[in-house]
């Protein structure tokens, strides 16, 4: 696979990467031009009106969003407080009495039927996993995400898929300058040899991807919202931090061809990943900031690897080892192909996200490999 082919897939792994620093990004003079040069307080526990800079409850948030059509809510994919944050948007908003839907990042359209067969409650917990391969289309694991689903189908809140789904809008935007700053700092200072020397081609090929990640998702949250809610309804769409800080991702492409007020919710940790205390944000960040409390070791374990399926056959190959990872203390090397996760092979993607879902830290797992013609079983030890 070429660089140009293989960023883009990497893409999702890379950014959620560096999003969990959370560093120089907090500090950017882009975005909104009334609010670019303002600082906003972060205060834990508290919500934020940039705006305003009042600090409000998470009960005064719906009355601040009364307006808002679309609601683009981020999280780190393995924080649980962000999770927390998303479900308090929606309870909230359901107290309020606003109609809700739910955008979702994580399915591609052909798995809408199985979120309506969750909602309408036709499929158990673990009929719903299987079905909709949420291992092989997420990864992450699934409590991060359950009391969000339980609530929607409690409520009856419609789901809706919005990654790679039936129409890729042909009309992207790359163009933004702002963007393009945006994204480059997500990786600022990483040192990493998958970005450090990268070219302006492969940097375009990277901001191409994201930006027609953010159009897509844009275009069915918008379509989702106009064929199935009414006239008060509000869309509110988890996902990445990235596609939603300082409204150059999904809203940037979201408003150019939807009239309707949007609205962005973002935590941040007031203390970053070297202990320094987060005071502010730029208040052009989002509209309302979130103060958590300082990000701390993913709650469930992960290898720390990226892996693609081997073309024509039914095994994945190791595209990217995360330094300092579990994988990579257990000597695992880009180019190994997995074989098997504690004796169980692993054919694909949901196999190897499963069964690494099953742990917990602390334990222990034997990882083979086919590596030059040889076979090699690796002693994972899932420490943070």
């Amino acid at each position: 696979m070429t660089a140009r082919r293989l960023l883009p897939c990497l893409l999702p792994f890379l950014l959620a990467a560096a999003l969990h620093g959370q560093g120089k990004p907090l500090h950017l003079a882009i975005g909104d031009p009334a609010r670019r040069d303002k600082e906003a307080p972060v205060v834990l526990d508290g919500v934020t009106d940039t705006r305003t800079g009042e600090v409000l409850t998470p009960a005064e948030l719906p009355k601040r969003l009364a307006g808002a059509r679309l609601v683009l809510v981020g999280e780190s994919h393995t924080d649980m407080d962000y999770h927390r944050c998303e479900l308090r948007v929606l309870q909230e908003l359901v107290r309020a009495g606003r109609p809700v839907l739910v955008g979702l990042e994580m399915y591609p359209y052909p798995e809408q039927r199985f979120l309506d067969g969750w909602v309408d409650g036709q499929l158990t917990e673990e009929a719903f996993l299987q079905a909709s391969r949420w291992y092989e289309n997420w990864g992450y694991n699934w409590l991060y995400y359950r009391d969000i689903f339980l609530f929607a189908r409690e409520h009856k809140l419609r789901m809706f898929t919005l990654k790679e789904a039936a129409h890729i809008p042909t009309d992207v935007d790359t163009s933004s300058p702002e963007h393009r700053t945006l994204f480059k700092s997500f990786f600022a200072g990483g040192g990493d040899a998958m970005h450090s020397g990268m070219s302006d081609a492969q940097w375009d090929a990277m901001i191409a991807a994201q930006s027609t990640w953010d159009a897509t998702m844009a275009f069915h949250a918008v379509k989702a919202l106009q064929d199935h809610g009414g006239k008060d309804a509000v869309m509110v769409v988890l996902v990445g931090s990235g596609h939603v800080v300082y409204g150059l991702g999904i809203q940037y492409q979201a408003a150019r061809h939807f009239q309707g007020k949007i609205a962005t919710v973002v935590p941040v940790n007031v203390r970053d990943q070297g202990g320094h205390e987060v005071k502010t944000v730029q208040a052009s960040y989002a509209d309302f900031v979130w103060g958590l409390p300082a990000q701390t070791d993913p709650l469930y374990p992960a290898l720390g690897l990226s892996a693609n399926p081997v073309e024509g056959e039914r095994a994945l190959k190791v595209i990217l080892v995360s330094k300092g990872a579990p994988a990579e203390k257990a000597g695992a090397q880009v180019g190994d192909v997995i074989v098997s996760f504690d004796g169980t092979a692993v054919p694909d993607k949901e196999t190897l996200n499963r069964l690494v879902a099953a742990k917990r830290w602390g334990d222990e797992a034997a990882l083979t490999v086919k590596r030059g013609g040889e076979t090699k079983t690796l002693q994972v030890m899932l420490r943070r």
